[in-house]
């Protein structure tokens, strides 16, 4: 079977197409496991050569608010689609234009695409998205659950929901089986800070780590919630397999993170017995990037998502573990 991963070039599209190589097979449109023969990564940027080795990886570098070239990816082989392509979220806040090329009309195609791939096939494509905490917004309680309005404030976080709705319309109406996930924070993204408002929360483990020092825009008792990439990804593989009767009329699912303060997540990497030196952290808050914060749910949990025996994480010394094992070891 062939399978798409948009924004395949990026982080977490990475360690996803490695899960996905490794397990080898995936459920297929007949509902019966098939094997992985053909794994597109579709990006702006193309991956790392090393991602490429496997016989059973291509890389496509295009543009997702181009129609006809997003058709000629995800074609009437295609029998799944990771839809991960995005504009990180002060990059949409910034860029109005842009946000709404990439997650309205990028999603569009992506999802007409697989509608025609559908129809091509007879078969009906998995889509699964990733939809964001930013669907909340205002005055959300610290603990977001299951039944917490959806009030998007940022235009990422509104153009997030759009794509929640347009998976369920387009899944109603039996073109596509779609998912969507409510992803926390992820933490730690590899690399260089990116624009992300949120980009402190990986900085203040990421940097110390690799012996840079870490100044803090926020105060070490700010808390937000946040999903190891291991379990995101872990969380990506078991959505694609979920029987989607199981979802409900709604085919998003807010996912449960783990609340960690500046602090105790500081206080975990000061700990960690490495041979490395370890960079400062410090702490001066940033006016601007506290209100951005102190707007953010502390923690999320779903009883849906647990009941369906989807992952999570326990604290933020395995996050930590973790990291290192894959980045640093």
């Amino acid at each position: 079977m062939k399978v798409v991963i948009t924004g395949g070039g990026g982080f977490i599209g990475r360690q996803l197409a490695q899960r996905i190589l490794a397990q080898g097979e995936l459920t297929g449109p007949s509902g019966q496991r098939e094997a992985v023969t053909d794994l597109v990564l579709f990006d702006m940027v193309a991956p790392p050569e090393e991602e490429l080795a496997d016989d059973r990886v291509s890389a496509v570098v295009g543009d997702i608010t181009d129609g006809d070239v997003v058709a000629g990816v995800i074609d009437a082989d295609t029998a799944s689609v990771f839809h991960l392509a995005s504009v990180v979220s002060a990059g949409a806040e910034a860029d109005f234009d842009l946000g709404y090329r990439v997650y309205l009309d990028g999603t569009r195609h992506v999802l007409e695409a697989a509608r025609a791939a559908g129809q091509a096939s007879g078969g009906t494509p998995r889509v699964v998205f990733a939809s964001s905490l930013a669907a909340y917004g205002g005055e959300v309680p610290d603990t977001v659950m299951d039944g917490t309005p959806i009030t998007p404030e940022t235009s990422y976080g509104a153009q997030k929901v759009i794509g929640e709705y347009l998976i369920t319309d387009y899944s109603r109406k039996g073109y596509i089986d779609g998912r969507a996930m409510r992803l926390p924070t992820i933490v730690v993204r590899p690399g260089k800070p990116n624009k992300a408002a949120s980009g402190f929360a990986s900085g203040i483990i990421r940097e110390p780590l690799n012996g840079v020092d870490m100044v803090c825009p926020v105060s070490p008792e700010s808390r937000m919630a946040i999903m190891s990439p291991r379990t995101v990804v872990s969380c990506f593989m078991y959505m694609h397999e979920l029987d989607a009767s199981k979802l409900g009329a709604s085919r998003a699912l807010l996912l449960s993170g783990f609340s960690v303060s500046m602090d105790a997540a500081a206080t975990a990497v000061r700990n960690v017995q490495t041979n490395r030196a370890k960079g400062e952290i410090t702490f001066k808050t940033d006016p601007a990037t506290q209100a951005i914060v102190d707007g953010w749910p502390k923690t999320t949990h779903s009883d849906k998502a647990g009941a369906l025996g989807f992952p999570s994480d326990d604290n933020i010394e395995d996050v930590i573990a973790a990291y290192i094992e894959d980045e640093l070891d």
